[in-house]
């Protein structure tokens, strides 16, 4: 009777799972990139107010004469500068963040035109919030590291020590201020994107985050 040879174990054969899981990982982080500017979009073509930050990018962009996406691009990348003394360290994900989110909502912006009928103005905030939440989970489900703006506002939660409610909360409340004396616009979306946008997320981070252990 022959000995049938030792078949190598699972981690020796394919390597760790959070590298067999790679490919999916990097798929799912394109995707819930790409979506998250695609619902930036849908907000901004609706004109009842865009998220906090969008607030800042969208004054920004008409005083500098810039896309949207080109100011989300840009100011991603000087908010990592600011992570340096913050001690944060990038990730794929993180890099990946600071340009396709910019590249996926110009080309949504230059696809849909404004709307103007308050029906479908509502739908489209609606519709944005929703999927921004599925993006916001998708991206970060892949522990590939956290997008420019989380990761300023977990820098500054471990260097004070206050709680990610009040940091949070300041960054934005700074941002949507300062983008509205620029001239972006603050509505019934940033209403909407504040109040739900937590509560939708949260369910949806376990169906959407990777398993690294298995």
């Amino acid at each position: 009777m022959s000995i049938p040879p030792r078949r190598p174990s699972p981690s020796a054969q394919d390597g760790p799972p959070a590298s067999r899981r790679m490919p999916r990982r990097l798929v799912q982080l394109l995707a819930g990139l790409v979506l998250y500017g695609f619902s930036m979009g849908l907000l901004v073509r609706a004109q009842l107010g865009v998220i906090p930050w969008d607030v800042l990018h969208q004054g920004l962009a008409g005083r500098l004469g810039l896309s949207m996406g080109t100011v989300v691009i840009g100011l991603s990348l000087l908010l990592l500068l600011l992570w340096i003394p913050l001690r944060e360290r990038p990730g794929i994900g993180t890099l990946a963040n600071a340009v396709v989110v910019g590249l996926a909502l110009d080309a949504t912006l230059a696809l849909l035109p404004p709307v103007e009928a308050m029906p479908l103005q509502v739908v489209l905030v609606v519709a944005g919030v929703a999927l921004n939440a599925v993006a916001t989970a998708a991206y970060i489900g892949v522990h590939l590291g956290p997008g420019p703006r989380d990761g300023l506002m977990t820098g500054l939660v471990r260097r004070t020590g206050g709680s990610v409610r009040v940091v949070r909360t300041s960054i934005e409340a700074v941002v949507v201020l300062a983008g509205w004396l620029l001239g972006g616009t603050v509505g019934l979306g940033t209403v909407l994107y504040a109040l739900a946008i937590g509560p939708l997320v949260q369910p949806l981070m376990p169906r959407l985050s990777v398993r690294l252990d298995r």
